[in-house]
């Protein structure tokens, strides 16, 4: 299994302090991304500070992925894939507008691109698009704050969606600590996302590692 550290940050200080962290020892790094309209919170995003912060303090070999939590992704999605950063956008199943419109232009962004779904999403709206993507994230906690509980239920999703999508790539994001992240490797998942267990830990790298 995969794990990829994940930055929700309300300012630009401490995402610049948890980036400078993780790609110490990690080539993936999760941002969060959320408007304050699809999420009660709104936190830290900018593409361009990003673009600037990667020039000046990391190592080329990083990989983002960008989570979208908001409410027009199509409006936000250009702005982050023109940084040339971004390996994997994140987008909601809850928020996209137009499906049809959405998977015609895909090819143009540059980027995988994951379809996700809240915890209260029921797991069979992602049946008509396991043609159009190839890769899905289950939230595993209500969208926006960091350090909420993991929702068991979410197991059910992942071992359905992994029979039903049986090469599909499965990412798990909210509440990942070493439990959980053996119970969604063991339901199916291929990806693991994690905020607050690595970012609160007093040595994140040693927490990455356990995750590992």
């Amino acid at each position: 299994m995969q794990v990829i550290p994940a930055i929700n940050s309300l300012s630009l200080e401490d995402a610049k302090k948890k980036i400078e962290i993780a790609a110490n020892f990690s080539d993936w790094i999760h941002l969060d991304i959320v408007d304050g309209v699809f999420a009660p919170v709104k936190t830290w995003g900018s593409p361009q500070e990003l673009k600037e912060l990667t020039t000046n303090n990391q190592r080329p070999t990083t990989n983002w992925e960008i989570h979208l939590m908001v409410e027009n992704p199509e409006q936000e999605i250009n702005g982050w894939l023109e940084t040339g950063l971004a390996k994997r956008i994140i987008v909601h199943l809850e928020s996209l507008a137009n499906f049809e419109d959405f998977l015609k232009q895909r090819g143009n962004y540059g980027a995988e691109i994951m379809l996700a779904i809240k915890p209260d999403t029921a797991v069979e709206q992602l049946l008509p698009y396991l043609k159009g993507f190839q890769s899905f994230q289950i939230l595993a906690v209500a969208p926006g704050y960091a350090g909420q509980k993991f929702q068991v239920g979410v197991i059910n999703k992942i071992e359905f969606l992994r029979k039903m999508a049986p090469s599909a790539k499965i990412e798990v994001d909210g509440g990942i600590n070493p439990e959980t992240a053996k119970l969604a490797k063991e339901a199916g998942a291929d990806i693991a996302v994690s905020a607050s267990y690595i970012f609160e830990n007093s040595d994140p790298k040693k927490a990455y590692l356990n995750l590992r």
